[in-house]
This record gives C-alpha cells, structure tokens and sequence, in this order.
C-alpha cells in the first residue's frame, strides 16, 4: 500500500497522548463495539476464573501478565504532540506509521462521508486517540492489553500503536501497512454503526457463533471490506495490491475467536465467541471489499 505524495492530511482526525501522563483508575473499557479482541480479553478471564479441568488458574496467569505490560503511563512529564507538523502529506504516510494511520483514517472517513452523502446522510467525523499503555475513556478506564476499540459514549476509536508489534509476536500475523489499516477501518465500522443503531443489536446477546455481539463485529469487518474496495477512490491511496489484501485478510484470521482460544486456552469454545471465527472474519471482510457497498453487510440475516 502506498499513499499519494501530495495527499494532504487532516491530523485533526488524531488525538495524540501518546506523551501525556494518565493516572490509572482501574477497569477496562469495552465500548459497545468492542474492538478486535477487546470484549474477547474479558470473556476469556472469565473463563480462566471458572474453567474446568485445571486449566482456568493457568490461563489467567497467562492474561494477567499480559495485562500487566500495560504500562500504566507515559513519562514523567507531559511531551507535547508533533503530529500536526510531522504528517502533512501523503509522503510523509509512506515514511512513518503515525502519519500512515492518520492518512488511513482519513481516506476511511473520506469514504463513509461520501457513503452517507450518496444516501441523503450525514457522517459526523470520529477522532482517534493514540495512547500509549492507559487511557481514559467515556466507557471506562483501557489498558492497551484491551487492543484497539471504539467507544460509543464519546465516538472516539482508541489505539496503542504498540498493538501493531503484538498482533505480529502475540497472535501471529504477518503484519504489514494494511494488516494495520484493516484494524483501523474494522474500529470506524462500528462508529458507522453506531450511526445506523446497528451497534445496539449486540446488547444483551454477548456470546455465541450466533450472538448479536459475533454479528455486530463481522458486519465491522465487512464494513472494513466495504472500505478497501473505494479506498483508491478516496483520492490519499495509489493502489492496493493482492499482497495488501493478504495481509488484511491474515490479521482477520489472527484475531478471530477460535484462533486466540486456541492460542490463550489450547481449546476452543463456540459458546464463547464474541467476534467470529478467523473464517467468518476473512468471509465477510471479503464480502465488503468484492461488493464495496455496506448493503452487503447484513450480517443480522440468517446463519453466520
């Protein structure tokens, strides 16, 4: 993926924190989309607190050390952001992974601006926040175990960038620019459902390879697919190759429900999943991006 020199950026789009300090004042905020595996970290703790066969006391050492990297602050002194200076253009995307997120979340807005327009909608604009180990939020306290998330109550999508570095070495995706984008463009898929009342349908039906929580995160990833079809459109993205598309596509399997339970449990329950399978999500990110419209995405229909 390569992003237009003369693209020019909207860093308004970003909340930069990554250098303000953050007192910690406990819990994990689980928006009403629940990011790629942030509902999936608390279900899985679950488990590990009343799991059979000896293996709940282990997997909750595992999730707590994983919890425990948090860092649960930045510096000893507030570091004012650069990023407004540092990412002005689509060359300076194609030099550093702050300015290519801040370049993918544009040309994500970009595209659901004009969505929305073509139905005789609005789409208010949604900030990301970049944070570094903790942050505060209007669903709560987040550690950056929680992954990225989209939190309803403040419509703001949040992201320690050192996630990017775990979904490689701790769920085993290869990576890449738009492993990265795919994750950034899932998070803004629920703020459009959000605005459709679509991300409500997962209340009070969490879990299950049927439940309106699974539903809710893979009408996020077609959505996410919806985007890469007109993300050259947007005007900040040359091209996309098949080798984009791959990456995309094995970050959707990393962090399907199957795949962590795996990882985390060495077993996989179904009665659990909060997100879908690795081959539901790949499925309907495919969905989005052979379609590219969200009148694809109806995942509310039928089995999944």
């Amino acid at each position: 993926m390569r992003f237009d020199d003369d693209a020019q950026l909207d860093a308004s789009q970003v909340d930069d924190r990554r250098g303000r300090r953050m007192a910690k004042r406990g819990g994990l905020a689980i928006g009403g989309g629940g990011g790629l595996i942030g509902i999936l970290v608390v279900v899985v703790i679950a488990l590990a607190g009343g799991g059979g066969e000896g293996g709940g006391a282990a997997l909750g050492t595992q999730l707590q050390d994983l919890l425990n990297q948090s860092t649960g602050g930045a510096s000893a002194e507030d570091v004012p952001s650069t990023l407004a200076q540092d990412c002005q253009t689509g060359a300076d995307a194609n030099e550093r992974e702050d300015c290519r997120i801040v370049a993918v979340i544009n040309s994500v807005q970009a595209w659901w601006t004009e969505a929305f327009r073509l139905e005789g909608a609005t789409y208010p604009l949604a900030q990301t926040q970049f944070f570094a180990g903790y942050t505060e939020t209007a669903c709560g306290g987040a550690d950056s175990a929680v992954g990225p998330f989209y939190c309803p109550g403040d419509e703001k999508v949040y992201i320690d960038l050192g996630f990017f570095d775990d979904l490689r070495t701790r769920f085993g995706a290869t990576g890449g620019p738009f492993a990265q984008a795919y994750i950034i463009a899932h998070e803004y898929g629920h703020h459009v459902q959000n605005q459709t009342g679509a991300l409500q349908r997962s209340q009070g039906d969490r879990s299950g390879p049927q439940s309106g929580a699974v539903r809710v995160e893979l009408q996020a990833d077609c959505y996410a697919g919806v985007w890469a079809h007109n993300a050259v459109g947007t005007g900040f993205i040359e091209e996309l190759t098949p080798e984009a598309i791959r990456d995309a596509l094995d970050a959707a399997a990393a962090v399907g429900d199957d795949r962590i339970q795996e990882q985390f449990q060495g077993r996989v329950t179904p009665e659990a999943w909060t997100h879908g399978s690795s081959e539901q999500r790949q499925q309907w990110f495919l969905e989005g991006y052979r379609v590219g419209d969200m009148r694809a995405c109806d995942t509310f229909s039928g089995d999944i």
